[in-house]
């Protein structure tokens, strides 16, 4: 069995080789299972062979998602030919429960700060913060700061085994897919379908600017221009439907505006922050331009507050005060 097995003509044949070669010229009882016990005792073979019984360890799939965006798997597609702006990489996120997926171009030395942007404009906003990330143990979901960011987001972040790329399945195949649809798009159509998809992606955005302007030229007609300045006196406008605020029982002849509050500072062209007092600590204090009214008297306080009870969506609440009839 030595010979047959580690001789240079043989050069560590596997067992069933072996017993087809040594039948034809020997015969013992039990022989198959020795040349199996032999060949599996070779340290030669258990170094260099390439494993083809049945993987060890049961499966243990992940959990199914109890609500679509919850749970995500996200892997990276390196060393693709540069486009025109230089990317050459595609951040994969998969949704587990939908299987939606998010394909975002960039250049593989990006920093990760850069990243953390993409992540949260392209993920966060659009579906909220996850339960659980699945990925590999790659160099950018391995970092401190990559790990220091999910944890504020109060995410789970969860790592496949090195060498095990099945745990994050999901991912992997979507990007096997992804690939095996860019090759035949290059076969295809080569750089005419790049040239071609620049050229709609510029029509495209010269209509939508077009589009734009045209609302915002009707828009402007029914309005009108508001700008306030920092430390200016602002009254805030409170919705006369259902919801948070009470004014004792003046049903319909509840104020439109309550207090004038000084403006911190301007957010956006059309949106300030506002100082609001410990009554209100519950309400967002930045404010869409069209709440706010330019306050012009002298009286500290126009509206009082000590009655009211707020919360985070200022609406008159409407509640009933005594039964009047059956």
């Amino acid at each position: 069995m030595h010979e047959s097995h580690k001789s240079k003509y043989s050069i560590h044949s596997g067992s069933e080789k072996m017993d087809q070669d040594i039948k034809k010229l020997y015969w013992w009882p039990n022989m198959k299972a020795d040349i199996a016990t032999n060949v599996s005792n070779c340290l030669t073979c258990a170094k260099v062979k390439a494993e083809h019984q049945r993987p060890s360890g049961l499966l243990v799939p992940p959990k199914i998602p109890k609500w679509k965006w919850d749970n995500i798997t996200m892997d990276f597609v390196t060393k693709l030919p540069k486009s025109s702006q230089g990317y050459d990489t595609i951040w994969v996120i998969v949704d587990r429960l939908t299987k939606s997926a998010i394909f975002k171009p960039m250049r593989e030395t990006d920093p990760l700060d850069k990243l953390a942007r993409m992540y949260l404009k392209e993920a966060v906003t659009k579906h909220g913060i996850p339960i659980s990330i699945i990925c590999d143990r790659g160099p950018r979901f391995s970092s401190n700061f990559w790990k220091s960011l999910q944890k504020a987001l109060g995410t789970s972040l969860d790592m496949s085994t090195t060498y095990h790329p099945e745990t994050d399945g999901q991912s992997e195949r979507t990007i096997q897919t992804l690939k095996d649809m860019l090759r035949a798009c290059v076969i295809d159509f080569g750089n005419e379908l790049v040239q071609e998809t620049m050229e709609r992606i510029i029509q495209i955005k010269r209509r939508i600017q077009t589009a734009r302007d045209r609302q915002k030229s009707y828009a402007d007609l029914k309005r009108k221009l508001m700008e306030f300045q920092v430390g200016d006196k602002v009254m805030l406008k409170v919705s006369p439907w259902k919801g948070v605020i009470r004014f004792g029982k003046r049903g319909k002849l509840n104020p439109r505006y309550v207090r004038p509050f000084k403006v911190l500072k301007k957010v956006r062209a059309v949106a300030y922050k506002l100082e609001l007092p410990q009554e209100l600590s519950r309400v967002h204090n930045i404010f869409y331009v069209s709440n706010l009214k330019k306050c012009y008297s002298d009286d500290p306080l126009v509206v009082p507050l000590e009655r009211l009870q707020v919360d985070d969506k200022l609406h008159f609440v409407r509640e009933p005060v005594e039964v009047m009839d059956r």
